[in-house]
Parts: structure tokens; C-alpha cells; sequence
């Protein structure tokens, strides 16, 4: 990628939101095997259990697995919002390991029964490549998904270590041998035709609220590629790329937010009067914005 492409990713918005070229990064890979330490601080933080984070209101939430991933690592982040109030549902996508139009096919299915089952728009929580399944999924259905939170997700463009490159070219490699004849040539890379990618290369729908949440010591992808470039909508927290479905940090912070958005929606259907009732939950939030 160009200086002036990276630039771009980091201030102004580029041509083309979502960088088509794979590049190896240069990450510290050997600090993931910290992410173990950050399950066990998670045990021991009051968060976890609740303690000192918004309640919510039922909403449905839907959270959706990173590169390689199924939603079995996930069980802690599903079964704690259900503990905070809201409704969590699984992906459901399978292994993350796939045609991406096809893993948005799934999680749109996903969508669909939590919307059905619950009513209202659905909030998508996505790690890694979830994150960008999720935020396809907006923009491909912005009237059905209510908010994406992207935890440790490349959107900018797929800059990750060459270890991680290496496994993608595999998957690659097995996807088109597995289903040639029905897949686009250039399946699972930037340039794909395909409606997953040509979501992520356009914007990200005004409508559908978003964050990211960042961590400078990752260790699978650049971080600078996982970022919008917005201190309101950026989160920076301490940790590894793996661990940040266990960072407490990180759930505090998605508890700020799944009740911000909830109460903004409310108060966009109700009366003018009750817009200014409750003081911003995001206020509460422990934030660590993007250092310029």
C-alpha cells in the first residue's frame, strides 16, 4: 500500500473506504499468548458479574466470531450481556473460514430471527473479521441493525501479520477448490465482486451508529487499519487482539454503548421532551481516545 493510501486510512477519508491490497504487518504476534491472562482478570472484575456498567433493555445483540473463529469463544461476551439485559444471540455463521458472502448470508439469517423473535433493530458485536462481517451487514441492511461495535477489525484494509496472510491464502486456496464454478475468481480478497466486499469498500451507513475499539499492542493486525479516525467513535484499550473478547475494558465500554444507543432510539420515538431526561451513558465510559 502507497504512503498516500495509508494516509489516507489514518486521516482523510480515502477513494475507496475499505484498501483492496493484502499487505504483512509488522505485530507483535507473541503477545497474544497474554490473552489468557486477560480471561482470568476478566473473573475478577466487577464488570464481568455486572457490577457498575448500564443495564439494559432487552434489545438483541448479535455477536459474530473473528477469522478462524466459531461462536464457541464468544460464550463469555454472549452470556454477559445476557447477565447486563439484553437478548444475545449467537452468529450461527459456522467457521469463520468462508466465502464471505456466504458468512453474510448466515449472519443476515441471524438478524432476521432476532428481529422477528424481539422486535426492533438488532445491535451487531463483531471480533476481528466479524467486525467486518458486521459492519457489511449495515450497510447492506442499515433498517435492520440498530448499532456495530467492530472489536480489533481491519475495515481500513487487511494489513495483519505474515503468519495470518499465510493462513488466509489457505483458506483462499480451499474455498475455490471446494466450490469452483460457483464462487467469484477472486474470492475471499479485496477484489471481489461480491456484495460482502463491495459493502465493505463503500462507507458506513449515517444511520447505523458504530465504534471501534483498538488496541495498540495487537499482535494479529495493524491497528491503524481498525480505526475510523474519529476520537468519538475510536476506542483505545490496553491488551491483545484475541483477548479483547475478554477485556473488561472493552465490555465497559460496550455497555456505555449498547445503553447509549438504546436511549438515543427511545428518545427519537417519544416526545421531544424526554431527548434530554437522562444524562449521556457514554459520558461514563472509560475512553483512551486515539492519540494524533
Amino acid at each position: 500500500m502507497s504512503d498516500g493510501a495509508t494516509a489516507g486510512a489514518l486521516g482523510a477519508a480515502p477513494t475507496m473506504y475499505f484498501h483492496r491490497d493484502e499487505r504483512p504487518a509488522s505485530v507483535p504476534l507473541w503477545l497474544e499468548s497474554m490473552a489468557l491472562l486477560e480471561w482470568m482478570f476478566l473473573r475478577a472484575s466487577g464488570v464481568y458479574y455486572g457490577c457498575g456498567v448500564r443495564r439494559g433493555d432487552g434489545s438483541p445483540v448479535v455477536v459474530v466470531p473473528g477469522f478462524l473463529g466459531t461462536d464457541s469463544y464468544l460464550f463469555d461476551l454472549h452470556w454477559w450481556l445476557w447477565r447486563i439485559g439484553y437478548r444475545s444471540y449467537l452468529s450461527r455463521i459456522g467457521q469463520n473460514a468462508e466465502c464471505l458472502d456466504i458468512l453474510l448470508e448466515r449472519l443476515r439469517q441471524t438478524i432476521d430471527t432476532a428481529q422477528q423473535e424481539c422486535g426492533g433493530k438488532v445491535h451487531l458485536i463483531g471480533h476481528s473479521l466479524g467486525g467486518l462481517l458486521s459492519r457489511a451487514a449495515a450497510a447492506r441492511w442499515p433498517e435492520r441493525v440498530a448499532s456495530v461495535a467492530a472489536l480489533g477489525s481491519p475495515f481500513r484494509g487487511l494489513n495483519s501479520h505474515p503468519l495470518v496472510m499465510r493462513m488466509a491464502d489457505q483458506i483462499r486456496t480451499r474455498i475455490r477448490s471446494a466450490r469452483a464454478g460457483s464462487v467469484q475468481p477472486d474470492c475471499f480478497t479485496g477484489y471481489c465482486d461480491c456484495d460482502a466486499v463491495r459493502a465493505l469498500q463503500s462507507a458506513p451507513p449515517p444511520s447505523v451508529p458504530r465504534i471501534a475499539i483498538y488496541t495498540r499492542t495487537d499482535g494479529v493486525t495493524d491497528w491503524r487499519f481498525c480505526i475510523d479516525g474519529d476520537p468519538d467513535t475510536d476506542f483505545e484499550v490496553g491488551g491483545t487482539h484475541v483477548g479483547l473478547v475478554f477485556n473488561a475494558e472493552v465490555y465497559r465500554v460496550l455497555a456505555a454503548h449498547l445503553a447509549a444507543v438504546d436511549r438515543e432510539a427511545k428518545a427519537a420515538a417519544a416526545p421531544s421532551s424526554a431527548a434530554a431526561s437522562e444524562p449521556g451513558a457514554l459520558d461514563s465510559a472509560p475512553r483512551r481516545r486515539q492519540r494524533r
